[in-house]
């Protein structure tokens, strides 16, 4: 009787320890890159498509400038250098040094200094690097984020739109030792 009373606690236990573990997830994808807008490019779409509500969009840019700016987050180049507040700040404000020559006779040259300051409002999307796993029985994904850099829009001299990501921060501390 008190053998069958053990197997039956054994078989009870084992059941419950196989209910309780996680599904088993393929990795899909160690490193994915994306942008994600965070201000909706285009005024007719409905509110909540590719924009984030004002408050928690300044929140989230205000979280991530000023951890940077401020040494608290460590950030990095594009190249996954370490990068210092002070430098961070740099990137912030960008000048550019142009020769410009008149249009009108005798056609001089000028030396010309033009600073751009990147204001928070120039944060209009946020680029994620992720590593991404799935549950093949049940499709359910997982997306674990290694690091975010914020993207800055800016005219060039032309007028041309670019977009700038202008440092990383990475928040995964395996995925940081790696860079090294």
């Amino acid at each position: 009787m008190m053998k069958l009373l053990r197997f039956g606690l054994l078989i009870i236990s084992l059941s419950m320890l196989i209910s309780c573990q996680e599904p088993s997830r393929e990795t899909i994808a160690n490193k994915i890159q994306y942008d994600v807008n965070i201000v909706s490019p285009n005024s007719e779409y409905d509110w909540w498509i590719q924009n984030l509500p004002g408050p928690q969009r300044e929140q989230l840019v205000d979280l991530i400038l000023d951890g940077a700016t401020s040494g608290k987050f460590q950030a990095y180049d594009y190249f996954n250098s370490p990068i210092t507040a002070r430098e961070v700040k740099m990137i912030l404000s960008d000048t550019s040094f142009l020769t410009l020559v008149d249009e009108e006779p005798p056609y001089e040259e000028r030396d010309t200094v033009i600073v751009y300051n990147i204001q928070k409002e120039d944060i209009l999307r946020i680029r994620f690097l992720e590593e991404w796993s799935i549950d093949p029985e049940s499709l359910e994904m997982n997306k674990r984020i290694l690091g975010i850099a914020p993207i800055a829009r800016r005219l060039d001299l032309m007028g041309i739109e670019r977009w700038q990501p202008l440092f990383w921060i990475y928040i995964d501390d395996d995925f940081i030792k790696q860079l090294n």
